[in-house]
């Protein structure tokens, strides 16, 4: 199994009702061991950061195009004359619109393409560990 990992710190902003934003900082992580998932962190405060998983997939399409459904949501934009990538992100605890810096997040995904190739993710997954924990969790 390759423990290959990409992550980098990302500046982003949370856009607030009267469409003012906030300034935030979030981690993202990615490995070779899980080829399709994306980790968020957000740092919020002095708590322990806020995590969510991204498909891959999803954040490189929504570069382009909106997509996703439900509790995720992913579209082009721009802000100040600046491209970015519009998450849409809801909760039962609510709902937060975070404007992401496109050429960072770009340069992000490019990294987690180099070490697995579109097309490849089950090259690097052991299908038979991922049913068994699906059957049998511990």
């Amino acid at each position: 199994m390759n423990s290959t990992t990409v992550s980098a710190e990302l500046g982003l902003r949370l856009v607030v009702p009267d469409r003012t934003t906030v300034p935030l900082l979030a981690g993202l992580s990615y490995t070779a061991d899980d080829p399709y998932a994306i980790r968020m962190a957000f740092h919020v405060g002095n708590d322990e950061p806020v995590e969510w998983i991204f498909a891959r997939e999803l954040l490189t399409v929504g570069i382009v195009r909106r997509v996703g459904d439900g509790d995720v949501q992913v579209w082009p934009a721009r802000a100040d004359g600046e491209r970015t990538l519009h998450i849409s992100l809801t909760s039962p605890f609510g709902q937060a619109l975070f404007e992401v810096p496109l050429a960072p997040l770009t340069e992000f995904l490019h990294r987690t393409y180099e070490k697995v190739p579109a097309g490849r993710e089950t090259d690097f997954m052991d299908i038979d560990a991922e049913l068994t924990n699906m059957l049998w969790p511990s």
